[in-house]
């Protein structure tokens, strides 16, 4: 089985099904770090990673844009001093589908570099 750090994204497009709340579950055990949140009635994927500094996290923040850029999916991204917080979810269907799950374990694995 491929972890979710070395999956790649498919293509999400309109009306594709989100993740149901049992799938959620059993992915968010692969990434644990990260919290599963409801802004307006979307859930999303949510970490803050912390930094000695404001360079570093935007360090990490230009590293996750290269990434997103090649995987044709994007999260939102708040870069403060010593911190970034780091949003994942499927803006075309409005939910979490697998690729923010599989983009999540990505983000992670910028650490590890």
């Amino acid at each position: 089985m491929t972890t979710l750090s070395q999956a790649s994204c498919e293509a999400c497009r309109i009306g594709a099904p989100t993740v149901s709340d049992s799938e959620a579950t059993e992915l968010l055990q692969q990434i644990p770090e990260w919290t599963l949140i409801e802004i307006d009635g979307i859930k999303q994927l949510q970490r803050q990673y912390k930094f000695k500094n404001f360079v570093l996290a935007m360090a990490f923040a230009n590293e996750l844009a290269e990434i997103s850029e090649a995987e044709g999916h994007h999260p939102g991204i708040l870069v403060e001093w010593g911190k970034a917080t780091v949003t994942w979810w499927s803006h075309s269907i409005k939910g979490l589908h697998r690729n923010d799950f599989v983009m999540a374990a990505k983000t992670d694995s910028l650490l590890t570099k």
